[in-house]
């Protein structure tokens, strides 16, 4: 491979990229990628992420549910 075809290849995560920019369990990840909730691609048998499309759904940006309705705290009952 040359090194202008190296430069042009964008990094791809994995799902502990994806756990740890979440701050979220590894198995959540694979959860919500399973459940179509999260972009992702299957290379083999294994699940890689774009990070700019993980950043993109974090802020609410593409098509999926929002993370924040899954990581805010229950209403607390009086």
């Amino acid at each position: 491979m040359s090194t202008e075809a190296k430069n042009n290849v964008e990094p791809v995560w994995d799902a502990l990229d994806v756990a740890r920019f979440l701050k979220v369990s590894r198995s959540w990840v694979y959860q919500q990628a399973e459940a179509g909730l999260l972009p992702h691609r299957r290379v083999g048998g294994l699940l890689r992420f774009d990070p700019r499309a993980i950043q993109a759904w974090f802020r609410g940006e593409s098509e999926g549910r929002s993370l924040l309705p899954l990581l805010k705290a229950a209403p607390r009952s009086e």
